[in-house]
């Protein structure tokens, strides 16, 4: 019988929360998804591994039996990975990213890696929006560049902050305003990432300061997002830098007051100490930021 290692992460997460939608937040995916994931596991299994409560769900005695060697798995999994890593003196660095960067961060980051690095070439892959981890949650990426929230288990360092802006068709009756409240926003219909990018998905959504929002479509890419407001579907926001980058005809671009700044970040996995994503991690450049970043490890910036 063949199980998957997101299999075992996923049955860990519940059996340590007991609590499907905690889990879920954890993983950052959505509990439907994380509900299926499991029972389609228990069928492969031909036993239950929890038993669902009100309250959330405890393990079966048969949940209880193979926990241990699932977290097992897992560690032996993630150690003899970093160790392959650790062995190889040259290779490929893959950078994950959701949208174009931008902001003048890649040219002079990958001309310093290069320099630390000679050995060493880099891709740059694009992710799905439904992967807020930008490939690191599977690790298709040794890198990326996301947004916050990012899921548990990575470290990050915020890069840039950028006011929130309201992307609206143009001749929409906001359009005319030099600034918008979020408050005036809330009868409007939103265009959202997909619902298993869980709470990026909410940020993009400003739920983050009100109880709701009004959901017109959903999108999985930039190009989607732009389609669909200029088609009148609704309005998304988006950060301030990628109001410039994504400009387009049809489309009118108002900061929107009443909103905590968005994130950009690098992020990476908090137990990967490999001399290329440290070498990396050293390139990016110095960006003035708050002293209330989350950073795991510390890199030479110089």
């Amino acid at each position: 019988m063949d199980v998957h290692l997101r299999d075992l992460r996923y049955f860990v997460a519940v059996a340590e929360e007991l609590h499907f939608t905690r889990a879920a937040e954890r993983l950052f995916v959505s509990q439907p998804a994380l509900s299926k994931q499991i029972r389609v596991l228990e069928r492969q299994l031909g036993f239950p591994l929890f038993e669902r409560t009100p309250g959330g769900a405890r393990l079966t005695p048969q949940g209880s039996a193979l926990l241990p060697t699932a977290r097992e798995m897992l560690q032996l999994w993630g150690t003899g990975l970093d160790a392959a890593r650790q062995a190889a003196p040259s290779g490929t660095l893959v950078i994950g990213m959701q949208t174009s960067v931008g902001r003048n961060l890649q040219r002079e980051t990958l001309r310093r890696f290069r320099e630390r690095m000679p050995g060493w070439t880099v891709s740059l892959r694009l992710v799905s929006w439904d992967d807020p981890s930008g490939g690191l949650a599977d690790g298709s990426s040794d890198v990326a560049f996301v947004w916050l929230p990012t899921p548990e288990g990575l470290a990050v360092r915020v890069l840039v902050r950028e006011r929130r802006f309201a992307a609206l068709p143009e001749g929409h009756p906001l359009a005319c305003r030099a600034e918008i409240d979020i408050d005036d926003l809330r009868d409007e219909p939103f265009i959202s990432l997909p619902a298993a990018s869980g709470p990026l998905r909410d940020f993009w959504l400003g739920l983050d300061v009100r109880d709701g929002a009004v959901v017109g479509a959903e999108a999985a890419s930039a190009d989607e997002v732009l389609e669909a407001v200029t088609s009148g579907l609704g309005v998304v926001l988006l950060a301030e830098g990628n109001a410039a980058l994504y400009s387009r005809p049809g489309v009118v671009c108002r900061p929107v007051t009443g909103l905590p700044p968005a994130e950009l970040a690098i992020a990476w996995r908090s137990t990967d100490h490999r001399p290329a994503v440290t070498a990396f991690l050293a390139s990016l450049p110095a960006l003035p930021v708050s002293d209330t970043d989350a950073t795991v490890t510390d890199v030479d910036p110089g």
